[in-house]
Protein backbone atom coordinates (compact mmCIF):
# COMPACT_ATOMS: atom_id res chain seq x y z
CA UNK A 1 0.00 0.00 0.00
CA UNK A 2 1.68 3.82 -1.66
CA UNK A 3 1.17 6.50 0.57
CA UNK A 4 -1.00 7.87 -2.26
CA UNK A 5 -3.37 5.22 -1.66
CA UNK A 6 -3.54 5.73 2.01
CA UNK A 7 -3.75 9.87 1.51
CA UNK A 8 -6.86 9.07 -0.40
CA UNK A 9 -7.87 6.73 2.16
CA UNK A 10 -8.25 9.27 4.74
CA UNK A 11 -8.95 12.26 2.94
CA UNK A 12 -12.44 9.80 2.35
CA UNK A 13 -12.91 8.76 5.49
CA UNK A 14 -12.69 12.45 6.96
CA UNK A 15 -14.01 14.08 4.11
CA UNK A 16 -17.12 12.54 3.81
CA UNK A 17 -18.81 13.25 6.84
CA UNK A 18 -17.36 17.32 6.77
CA UNK A 19 -19.69 17.06 3.15
CA UNK A 20 -22.66 15.60 4.92
CA UNK A 21 -22.62 17.95 7.46
CA UNK A 22 -22.25 20.64 5.01
CA UNK A 23 -24.92 19.77 3.16
CA UNK A 24 -27.60 18.66 5.54
CA UNK A 25 -27.28 21.98 7.20
CA UNK A 26 -29.26 22.81 10.48
CA UNK A 27 -32.52 20.97 11.14
CA UNK A 28 -35.33 22.76 12.61
CA UNK A 29 -38.18 20.32 13.19
CA UNK A 30 -38.00 16.48 14.02
CA UNK A 31 -39.77 16.18 10.54
CA UNK A 32 -36.84 17.50 9.20
CA UNK A 33 -34.35 15.43 11.05
CA UNK A 34 -36.35 11.95 10.39
CA UNK A 35 -37.38 12.60 6.76
CA UNK A 36 -35.77 15.45 5.25
CA UNK A 37 -39.20 17.34 5.09
CA UNK A 38 -39.97 15.84 2.16
CA UNK A 39 -37.25 17.57 0.02
CA UNK A 40 -35.31 14.71 -1.11
CA UNK A 41 -35.36 14.44 -4.70
CA UNK A 42 -36.39 10.90 -6.06
CA UNK A 43 -33.14 10.35 -7.99
CA UNK A 44 -31.00 10.79 -4.83
CA UNK A 45 -33.04 8.92 -2.55
CA UNK A 46 -32.61 5.85 -5.47
CA UNK A 47 -28.62 6.24 -5.08
CA UNK A 48 -29.51 6.14 -1.29
CA UNK A 49 -31.21 3.31 -1.21
CA UNK A 50 -29.01 1.28 -2.90
CA UNK A 51 -25.76 2.39 -0.94
CA UNK A 52 -27.68 1.29 1.79
CA UNK A 53 -28.45 -2.09 1.12
CA UNK A 54 -24.67 -2.04 -0.40
CA UNK A 55 -22.52 -3.32 1.75
CA UNK A 56 -18.41 -4.41 1.84
CA UNK A 57 -19.99 -8.04 2.17
CA UNK A 58 -21.76 -7.44 -1.39
CA UNK A 59 -18.67 -5.52 -3.29
CA UNK A 60 -15.90 -8.27 -2.04
CA UNK A 61 -18.22 -11.16 -2.13
CA UNK A 62 -20.12 -11.02 -5.46
CA UNK A 63 -16.90 -11.27 -7.73
CA UNK A 64 -15.89 -14.03 -5.88
CA UNK A 65 -19.38 -15.61 -6.61
CA UNK A 66 -18.54 -15.49 -9.95
CA UNK A 67 -15.01 -16.31 -10.16
CA UNK A 68 -16.35 -19.87 -8.24
CA UNK A 69 -19.94 -19.93 -10.32
CA UNK A 70 -21.11 -17.82 -12.86
CA UNK A 71 -23.87 -15.22 -13.55
CA UNK A 72 -26.81 -17.43 -11.47
CA UNK A 73 -26.34 -15.11 -8.94
CA UNK A 74 -28.20 -12.00 -11.02
CA UNK A 75 -31.74 -14.25 -10.65
CA UNK A 76 -32.07 -12.61 -7.08
CA UNK A 77 -31.89 -9.26 -8.91
CA UNK A 78 -34.82 -10.36 -11.15
CA UNK A 79 -36.73 -10.77 -7.72
CA UNK A 80 -35.94 -7.74 -6.49
CA UNK A 81 -37.47 -5.77 -8.89
CA UNK A 82 -40.61 -7.57 -8.95
CA UNK A 83 -40.56 -7.20 -4.73
CA UNK A 84 -40.19 -3.59 -5.23
CA UNK A 85 -42.73 -2.90 -7.98
CA UNK A 86 -45.27 -4.52 -5.60
CA UNK A 87 -44.13 -2.16 -2.52
CA UNK A 88 -43.93 1.05 -4.82
CA UNK A 89 -48.35 0.45 -5.55
CA UNK A 90 -49.14 -1.06 -2.19
CA UNK A 91 -47.07 0.34 0.68
CA UNK A 92 -45.32 3.30 -0.37
CA UNK A 93 -48.92 4.90 -0.74
CA UNK A 94 -49.98 4.28 3.00
CA UNK A 95 -46.15 5.47 3.87
CA UNK A 96 -45.79 9.10 2.28
CA UNK A 97 -49.65 9.98 1.58
CA UNK A 98 -50.34 8.70 5.07
CA UNK A 99 -47.84 11.51 6.59
CA UNK A 100 -45.76 9.11 8.60
CA UNK A 101 -42.29 9.30 10.23
CA UNK A 102 -41.80 5.38 10.00
CA UNK A 103 -43.09 2.32 8.84
CA UNK A 104 -44.01 0.99 12.10
CA UNK A 105 -47.23 4.18 12.03
CA UNK A 106 -48.75 2.11 9.95
CA UNK A 107 -49.04 -1.25 11.83
CA UNK A 108 -49.96 0.95 14.97
CA UNK A 109 -52.91 2.68 12.94
CA UNK A 110 -54.38 -0.70 11.54
CA UNK A 111 -53.82 -2.84 14.53
CA UNK A 112 -52.49 -0.77 17.83
CA UNK A 113 -49.68 0.40 19.28
CA UNK A 114 -48.79 -2.93 20.83
CA UNK A 115 -47.76 -4.05 17.38
CA UNK A 116 -46.47 -1.11 16.45
CA UNK A 117 -43.81 -0.98 18.91
CA UNK A 118 -43.09 -5.03 18.99
CA UNK A 119 -42.65 -4.39 14.97
CA UNK A 120 -40.02 -1.36 15.64
CA UNK A 121 -38.36 -3.32 18.75
CA UNK A 122 -37.81 -6.16 15.95
CA UNK A 123 -36.29 -3.44 13.53
CA UNK A 124 -34.12 -2.36 16.43
CA UNK A 125 -32.94 -5.40 17.01
CA UNK A 126 -32.01 -6.50 13.65
CA UNK A 127 -30.35 -3.79 12.49
CA UNK A 128 -28.20 -3.89 15.06
CA UNK A 129 -26.91 -7.01 14.81
CA UNK A 130 -26.97 -6.19 10.81
CA UNK A 131 -24.70 -3.11 11.21
CA UNK A 132 -23.13 -4.24 13.62
CA UNK A 133 -21.64 -7.51 11.58
CA UNK A 134 -21.62 -4.69 8.59
CA UNK A 135 -19.14 -2.29 10.55
CA UNK A 136 -17.01 -4.64 11.44
CA UNK A 137 -16.68 -6.52 8.04
CA UNK A 138 -15.50 -2.84 7.21
CA UNK A 139 -13.08 -2.76 9.80
CA UNK A 140 -11.48 -5.53 8.46
CA UNK A 141 -9.52 -3.94 5.17
CA UNK A 142 -8.83 -0.80 7.20
CA UNK A 143 -6.75 -2.96 9.39
CA UNK A 144 -4.80 -4.63 6.78
CA UNK A 145 -4.19 -1.49 5.35
CA UNK A 146 -2.40 -0.19 9.05
CA UNK A 147 -0.85 -3.60 8.92
CA UNK A 148 1.08 -2.61 5.69
CA UNK A 149 2.29 0.60 7.38
CA UNK A 150 3.33 -1.61 10.54
CA UNK A 151 0.38 0.04 12.41
CA UNK A 152 -1.20 -2.63 14.97
CA UNK A 153 -4.69 -1.53 15.50
CA UNK A 154 -7.34 -3.21 17.39
CA UNK A 155 -10.61 -3.71 15.86
CA UNK A 156 -12.78 -1.74 18.53
CA UNK A 157 -10.18 1.10 17.91
CA UNK A 158 -11.00 0.70 14.25
CA UNK A 159 -14.99 0.36 14.54
CA UNK A 160 -14.99 3.43 17.16
CA UNK A 161 -13.61 5.51 14.25
CA UNK A 162 -15.99 4.82 11.77
CA UNK A 163 -18.77 5.00 14.24
CA UNK A 164 -17.53 8.55 14.87
CA UNK A 165 -17.61 9.16 11.15
CA UNK A 166 -21.24 7.91 10.73
CA UNK A 167 -22.63 9.66 13.76
CA UNK A 168 -21.15 13.14 12.92
CA UNK A 169 -22.83 13.85 9.77
CA UNK A 170 -25.88 11.83 10.93
CA UNK A 171 -26.50 14.14 14.19
CA UNK A 172 -25.92 17.36 12.66
CA UNK A 173 -27.33 16.94 9.27
CA UNK A 174 -30.30 14.77 9.79
CA UNK A 175 -31.57 12.47 6.75
CA UNK A 176 -31.05 14.85 4.13
CA UNK A 177 -27.26 14.66 4.96
CA UNK A 178 -27.46 10.43 5.24
CA UNK A 179 -29.04 10.57 2.00
CA UNK A 180 -26.86 12.69 -0.20
CA UNK A 181 -23.81 11.16 1.49
CA UNK A 182 -24.77 7.54 0.84
CA UNK A 183 -25.78 9.08 -3.33
CA UNK A 184 -22.10 10.06 -3.46
CA UNK A 185 -20.94 7.21 -1.98
CA UNK A 186 -22.78 4.86 -4.19
CA UNK A 187 -21.11 6.89 -7.13
CA UNK A 188 -17.83 6.45 -5.48
CA UNK A 189 -17.63 2.63 -5.46
CA UNK A 190 -19.33 2.13 -8.79
CA UNK A 191 -16.56 4.30 -10.41
CA UNK A 192 -14.16 2.12 -8.47
CA UNK A 193 -15.58 -0.92 -10.11
CA UNK A 194 -15.59 0.73 -13.73
CA UNK A 195 -11.97 1.52 -13.29
CA UNK A 196 -11.16 -2.22 -12.10
CA UNK A 197 -12.87 -3.28 -15.74
CA UNK A 198 -11.11 -0.71 -17.67
CA UNK A 199 -7.67 -2.40 -16.11
CA UNK A 200 -8.73 -5.65 -16.91
CA UNK A 201 -9.87 -5.00 -20.28
CA UNK A 202 -5.94 -3.91 -21.13
CA UNK A 203 -4.79 -6.79 -19.50
CA UNK A 204 -6.75 -9.99 -20.40
CA UNK A 205 -6.16 -11.68 -23.81
CA UNK A 206 -8.07 -11.31 -27.05
CA UNK A 207 -10.81 -13.87 -27.20
CA UNK A 208 -11.29 -14.38 -22.95
CA UNK A 209 -14.83 -13.84 -23.06
CA UNK A 210 -16.11 -16.37 -25.58
CA UNK A 211 -13.39 -18.59 -23.37
CA UNK A 212 -15.34 -17.75 -20.17
CA UNK A 213 -18.80 -18.52 -22.04
CA UNK A 214 -17.63 -21.66 -23.51
CA UNK A 215 -16.51 -22.57 -19.61
CA UNK A 216 -20.28 -21.75 -18.92
CA UNK A 217 -19.21 -18.76 -16.60
CA UNK A 218 -21.67 -16.60 -18.20
CA UNK A 219 -24.96 -18.73 -17.24
CA UNK A 220 -28.08 -16.70 -15.83
CA UNK A 221 -30.95 -18.87 -15.17
CA UNK A 222 -30.55 -22.13 -13.12
CA UNK A 223 -33.00 -24.41 -13.53
CA UNK A 224 -31.60 -26.98 -10.89
CA UNK A 225 -33.92 -29.76 -9.46
CA UNK A 226 -32.45 -29.13 -5.98
CA UNK A 227 -34.51 -25.68 -5.26
CA UNK A 228 -34.76 -25.88 -1.24
CA UNK A 229 -31.12 -26.50 -0.93
CA UNK A 230 -29.69 -24.35 -3.99
CA UNK A 231 -30.03 -20.68 -3.39
CA UNK A 232 -29.56 -20.24 -6.99
CA UNK A 233 -32.06 -22.03 -8.70
CA UNK A 234 -34.20 -20.15 -10.75
CA UNK A 235 -37.71 -20.03 -9.29
CA UNK A 236 -35.44 -20.11 -5.59
CA UNK A 237 -34.01 -16.95 -6.71
CA UNK A 238 -36.53 -15.12 -8.10
CA UNK A 239 -39.49 -15.96 -5.87
CA UNK A 240 -37.28 -15.54 -2.68
CA UNK A 241 -35.79 -12.39 -3.97
CA UNK A 242 -39.24 -11.12 -5.00
CA UNK A 243 -40.24 -11.56 -1.33
CA UNK A 244 -36.91 -11.08 0.46
CA UNK A 245 -36.87 -7.29 -1.32
CA UNK A 246 -40.17 -6.79 -0.29
CA UNK A 247 -39.70 -7.00 2.92
CA UNK A 248 -36.07 -5.32 3.07
CA UNK A 249 -38.12 -2.09 0.91
CA UNK A 250 -41.05 -1.98 2.43
CA UNK A 251 -40.92 -3.38 6.08
CA UNK A 252 -37.03 -2.34 6.62
CA UNK A 253 -37.24 1.08 8.08
CA UNK A 254 -33.67 1.57 6.89
CA UNK A 255 -34.87 1.88 3.30
CA UNK A 256 -38.00 3.09 3.48
CA UNK A 257 -36.82 6.53 5.69
CA UNK A 258 -35.23 7.53 3.03
CA UNK A 259 -38.04 6.91 0.25
CA UNK A 260 -40.25 9.15 2.99
CA UNK A 261 -37.90 11.77 2.35
CA UNK A 262 -38.91 12.47 -1.39
CA UNK A 263 -41.03 14.98 -2.41
CA UNK A 264 -44.66 13.02 -2.89
CA UNK A 265 -46.01 9.30 -4.00
CA UNK A 266 -44.83 9.50 -7.17
CA UNK A 267 -41.33 10.41 -6.65
CA UNK A 268 -40.78 7.89 -3.56
CA UNK A 269 -42.48 5.16 -6.16
CA UNK A 270 -39.69 6.29 -9.01
CA UNK A 271 -36.80 5.67 -6.45
CA UNK A 272 -37.94 2.49 -5.51
CA UNK A 273 -38.37 0.92 -8.86
CA UNK A 274 -35.83 2.79 -10.17
CA UNK A 275 -33.17 1.07 -7.63
CA UNK A 276 -34.29 -2.09 -8.45
CA UNK A 277 -32.97 -1.50 -11.88
CA UNK A 278 -29.76 0.26 -10.44
CA UNK A 279 -29.33 -3.12 -8.08
CA UNK A 280 -29.45 -5.30 -10.76
CA UNK A 281 -26.92 -3.14 -13.34
CA UNK A 282 -24.34 -2.97 -10.28
CA UNK A 283 -24.63 -6.83 -9.36
CA UNK A 284 -23.98 -7.32 -13.02
CA UNK A 285 -21.34 -5.24 -12.86
CA UNK A 286 -19.43 -6.74 -10.31
CA UNK A 287 -20.18 -10.17 -11.55
CA UNK A 288 -18.65 -9.26 -14.98
CA UNK A 289 -15.53 -7.93 -12.96
CA UNK A 290 -15.32 -11.95 -11.06
CA UNK A 291 -15.44 -13.80 -14.70
CA UNK A 292 -12.34 -11.17 -15.69
CA UNK A 293 -10.23 -12.54 -12.53
CA UNK A 294 -11.38 -15.59 -13.43
CA UNK A 295 -10.01 -15.48 -16.87
CA UNK A 296 -7.24 -13.29 -15.45
CA UNK A 297 -6.20 -15.73 -13.02
CA UNK A 298 -6.89 -18.65 -14.98
CA UNK A 299 -9.68 -19.97 -12.90
CA UNK A 300 -6.61 -21.07 -9.95
CA UNK A 301 -8.21 -21.75 -6.57
CA UNK A 302 -8.22 -18.71 -4.44
CA UNK A 303 -6.89 -20.27 -1.79
CA UNK A 304 -4.42 -23.03 -3.11
CA UNK A 305 -4.07 -21.72 -6.15
CA UNK A 306 -3.39 -17.62 -4.97
CA UNK A 307 -2.20 -18.56 -1.37
CA UNK A 308 -5.26 -16.01 -0.52
CA UNK A 309 -6.26 -17.40 3.29
CA UNK A 310 -10.33 -16.54 1.90
CA UNK A 311 -12.23 -16.76 -1.56
CA UNK A 312 -13.36 -13.50 -0.32
CA UNK A 313 -9.88 -11.31 -0.60
CA UNK A 314 -9.42 -12.02 -4.21
CA UNK A 315 -11.26 -8.62 -5.12
CA UNK A 316 -9.26 -6.85 -2.68
CA UNK A 317 -5.95 -9.11 -3.10
CA UNK A 318 -6.20 -7.80 -7.14
CA UNK A 319 -7.08 -4.08 -6.14
CA UNK A 320 -3.97 -3.86 -4.06
CA UNK A 321 -1.42 -5.57 -6.13
CA UNK A 322 -2.38 -4.99 -9.27
CA UNK A 323 -3.98 -1.56 -9.47
CA UNK A 324 -1.46 1.31 -9.91
CA UNK A 325 -0.77 3.90 -7.10
CA UNK A 326 -3.49 6.91 -6.69
CA UNK A 327 -6.56 4.27 -8.48
CA UNK A 328 -6.13 1.63 -6.27
CA UNK A 329 -6.60 4.22 -3.25
CA UNK A 330 -9.41 5.41 -5.08
CA UNK A 331 -10.89 1.56 -5.45
CA UNK A 332 -10.61 1.02 -1.56
CA UNK A 333 -12.16 4.10 -0.49
CA UNK A 334 -14.72 2.98 -2.42
CA UNK A 335 -15.32 -0.66 -0.92
CA UNK A 336 -15.25 1.40 2.50
CA UNK A 337 -18.21 3.72 1.33
CA UNK A 338 -19.79 0.45 0.28
CA UNK A 339 -20.73 0.03 3.91
CA UNK A 340 -20.52 3.54 5.44
CA UNK A 341 -23.94 4.14 4.86
CA UNK A 342 -25.54 5.37 8.02
CA UNK A 343 -28.42 3.54 9.92
CA UNK A 344 -28.58 5.70 12.52
CA UNK A 345 -31.27 7.88 11.55
CA UNK A 346 -33.38 5.12 11.19
CA UNK A 347 -32.92 3.73 14.28
CA UNK A 348 -33.35 7.11 16.13
CA UNK A 349 -36.61 7.37 13.96
CA UNK A 350 -38.49 4.36 15.36
CA UNK A 351 -37.01 4.89 18.89
CA UNK A 352 -38.66 8.35 18.82
CA UNK A 353 -41.83 7.52 16.71
CA UNK A 354 -42.73 3.88 18.00
CA UNK A 355 -41.33 3.45 21.15
CA UNK A 356 -40.68 6.63 23.07
CA UNK A 357 -44.71 8.04 22.88
CA UNK A 358 -45.97 4.87 23.72
CA UNK A 359 -43.63 4.50 27.27
CA UNK A 360 -44.10 8.23 28.45
CA UNK A 361 -47.87 8.02 27.45
CA UNK A 362 -48.18 11.97 26.19
CA UNK A 363 -48.34 13.77 23.45
CA UNK A 364 -44.45 14.98 22.88
CA UNK A 365 -43.22 18.59 21.09
CA UNK A 366 -41.74 18.45 17.93
CA UNK A 367 -38.41 20.40 20.09
CA UNK A 368 -38.25 17.33 21.63
CA UNK A 369 -38.65 14.59 19.15
CA UNK A 370 -36.09 16.68 17.47
CA UNK A 371 -33.73 16.78 21.02
CA UNK A 372 -34.81 13.21 21.35
CA UNK A 373 -33.73 12.25 17.64
CA UNK A 374 -30.10 13.88 17.95
CA UNK A 375 -29.49 11.72 21.45
CA UNK A 376 -30.71 8.20 20.16
CA UNK A 377 -28.27 8.71 17.13
CA UNK A 378 -25.44 9.51 19.58
CA UNK A 379 -26.62 6.01 21.84
CA UNK A 380 -27.31 3.93 18.48
CA UNK A 381 -24.09 4.77 17.73
CA UNK A 382 -22.66 3.54 20.86
CA UNK A 383 -24.27 0.40 20.02
CA UNK A 384 -23.19 -0.24 17.25
CA UNK A 385 -19.16 0.16 17.69
CA UNK A 386 -19.94 -1.70 21.27
CA UNK A 387 -21.79 -4.79 19.07
CA UNK A 388 -19.38 -4.66 16.00
CA UNK A 389 -16.52 -5.20 18.65
CA UNK A 390 -17.99 -8.46 19.85
CA UNK A 391 -16.77 -9.93 16.56
CA UNK A 392 -13.09 -9.65 17.27
CA UNK A 393 -12.35 -12.82 18.18
CA UNK A 394 -15.09 -14.99 16.25
CA UNK A 395 -14.01 -18.12 14.19
CA UNK A 396 -16.84 -17.97 11.43
CA UNK A 397 -16.86 -16.20 8.42
CA UNK A 398 -18.95 -13.48 8.24
CA UNK A 399 -20.60 -13.50 5.55
CA UNK A 400 -22.93 -16.17 7.27
CA UNK A 401 -23.40 -14.17 9.69
CA UNK A 402 -24.84 -11.37 7.87
CA UNK A 403 -27.03 -13.63 5.58
CA UNK A 404 -28.77 -15.62 8.74
CA UNK A 405 -29.47 -12.59 10.81
CA UNK A 406 -32.89 -11.23 8.64
CA UNK A 407 -34.03 -14.63 8.16
CA UNK A 408 -35.41 -14.86 11.56
CA UNK A 409 -37.47 -11.63 11.56
CA UNK A 410 -38.07 -10.63 7.51
CA UNK A 411 -40.62 -12.66 7.15
CA UNK A 412 -42.40 -11.59 10.15
CA UNK A 413 -42.37 -7.89 9.80
CA UNK A 414 -43.60 -8.07 6.48
CA UNK A 415 -46.29 -10.70 7.20
CA UNK A 416 -47.26 -8.48 9.75
CA UNK A 417 -48.32 -5.89 7.06
CA UNK A 418 -49.76 -8.15 4.58
CA UNK A 419 -52.24 -9.52 7.36
CA UNK A 420 -53.52 -6.20 7.96
CA UNK A 421 -54.10 -5.79 4.15
CA UNK A 422 -55.99 -9.19 3.41
CA UNK A 423 -57.37 -10.02 7.04
CA UNK A 424 -60.34 -7.81 7.61
CA UNK A 425 -61.02 -9.45 11.09
CA UNK A 426 -57.41 -9.51 12.06
CA UNK A 427 -57.05 -7.95 15.74
CA UNK A 428 -53.53 -6.85 17.53
CA UNK A 429 -53.36 -9.64 19.83
CA UNK A 430 -53.86 -12.08 16.25
CA UNK A 431 -51.34 -10.34 15.03
CA UNK A 432 -48.80 -9.92 17.38
CA UNK A 433 -49.80 -13.79 18.39
CA UNK A 434 -48.64 -14.38 14.20
CA UNK A 435 -45.75 -12.23 14.88
CA UNK A 436 -44.36 -14.13 17.82
CA UNK A 437 -45.19 -17.90 16.93
CA UNK A 438 -43.09 -16.63 12.98
CA UNK A 439 -40.03 -15.25 15.03
CA UNK A 440 -39.79 -19.13 16.89
CA UNK A 441 -40.80 -21.52 13.68
CA UNK A 442 -37.99 -19.38 11.32
CA UNK A 443 -35.71 -20.13 14.13
CA UNK A 444 -36.41 -23.79 14.02
CA UNK A 445 -36.32 -23.72 10.18
CA UNK A 446 -32.92 -21.81 10.28
CA UNK A 447 -31.09 -23.80 13.32
CA UNK A 448 -32.60 -27.44 12.86
CA UNK A 449 -33.81 -28.72 9.30
CA UNK A 450 -31.44 -30.18 7.44
CA UNK A 451 -31.38 -30.92 3.51
CA UNK A 452 -29.13 -32.49 1.16
CA UNK A 453 -26.86 -30.52 -0.71
CA UNK A 454 -27.13 -31.95 -4.17
CA UNK A 455 -30.44 -33.30 -4.54
CA UNK A 456 -32.71 -30.72 -2.19
CA UNK A 457 -34.19 -33.93 -0.17
CA UNK A 458 -35.04 -33.17 3.52
CA UNK A 459 -32.89 -35.47 5.71
CA UNK A 460 -34.31 -34.75 9.03
CA UNK A 461 -33.78 -32.22 11.95
CA UNK A 462 -30.34 -31.69 13.33
CA UNK A 463 -29.29 -28.86 15.66
CA UNK A 464 -25.86 -29.44 15.04
CA UNK A 465 -23.78 -27.51 12.35
CA UNK A 466 -24.30 -28.67 8.77
CA UNK A 467 -21.95 -31.31 7.54
CA UNK A 468 -20.53 -31.88 4.23
CA UNK A 469 -23.22 -33.06 2.47
CA UNK A 470 -26.07 -31.60 4.48
CA UNK A 471 -27.02 -27.65 4.38
CA UNK A 472 -29.42 -25.34 5.57
CA UNK A 473 -32.93 -24.63 4.33
CA UNK A 474 -31.92 -22.20 1.44
CA UNK A 475 -32.02 -18.69 2.07
CA UNK A 476 -34.37 -17.32 0.10
CA UNK A 477 -36.70 -19.21 1.14
CA UNK A 478 -36.59 -17.65 5.06
CA UNK A 479 -39.03 -14.62 4.39
CA UNK A 480 -41.39 -16.26 1.80
CA UNK A 481 -42.11 -18.90 4.60
CA UNK A 482 -42.17 -16.85 7.25
CA UNK A 483 -44.82 -14.71 5.59
CA UNK A 484 -46.83 -17.69 4.66
CA UNK A 485 -46.51 -18.38 8.68
CA UNK A 486 -47.90 -15.24 9.64
CA UNK A 487 -50.80 -15.07 7.09
CA UNK A 488 -51.73 -18.45 8.22
CA UNK A 489 -51.72 -18.06 12.08
CA UNK A 490 -52.86 -14.44 11.71
CA UNK A 491 -55.59 -15.79 9.68
CA UNK A 492 -56.62 -18.78 11.60
CA UNK A 493 -56.98 -16.57 14.65
CA UNK A 494 -58.81 -13.56 13.15
CA UNK A 495 -61.48 -15.99 12.16
CA UNK A 496 -62.95 -15.98 15.94
CA UNK A 497 -64.51 -12.50 15.10
CA UNK A 498 -67.51 -12.26 13.62
CA UNK A 499 -67.00 -8.40 12.19
CA UNK A 500 -64.08 -6.27 10.65
CA UNK A 501 -61.70 -4.74 12.74
CA UNK A 502 -62.54 -1.41 13.76
CA UNK A 503 -59.35 0.43 12.44
CA UNK A 504 -59.47 -1.08 9.29
CA UNK A 505 -61.35 0.53 6.71
CA UNK A 506 -59.02 3.19 6.37
CA UNK A 507 -55.75 2.78 8.80
CA UNK A 508 -53.71 6.31 6.73
CA UNK A 509 -56.55 8.50 7.40
CA UNK A 510 -55.61 8.55 11.02
CA UNK A 511 -52.78 10.32 12.90
CA UNK A 512 -49.51 8.89 13.22
CA UNK A 513 -49.28 6.63 16.29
Amino acid sequence: MRVLDLAIIVVFLVGMPLLGVLIGGKQRSAKDYFVGDGKISWWVACLSVVSAETSTLTVLSVPTVAYLGAFTYLQLAIGYVIGRTVVAFVLLPRYVAGNMTTAYNYLGQRFGGGLQATASVTFLLTRLLADGVRLFATAIPVKVVLAAYGVDAAYWQITAVLGVAMVAYTFFGGVRAVVWVDAIQMLWYVLGGAAVIWVLSTRLPDGWFGAAVDAGKTQLFDLSSAPLSNPYAAVTAVLGGAVLSMASHGADQLVVQRLMACNDVRASQKALIASGVVVFLQFGMFLLIGTMLWSFYRGLDPVSGLGLTAPDELFASFVVTELPSGLSGFVIAGILAAALSSSLGALASSTVSDIHQRVVRREVTDAEKLKLGRLWTVVWAGALIVFASLFTTTKNPIVETALAITGYTYGALLGAFVLGLVAKRARQADAIAAFLVTVAVMAFVILALRFSKSTGVFLGVDFTKPGKDSVALAFPWYTPLGVAVTLFVGGLLSLRHRTHSPTESNPTENKPA
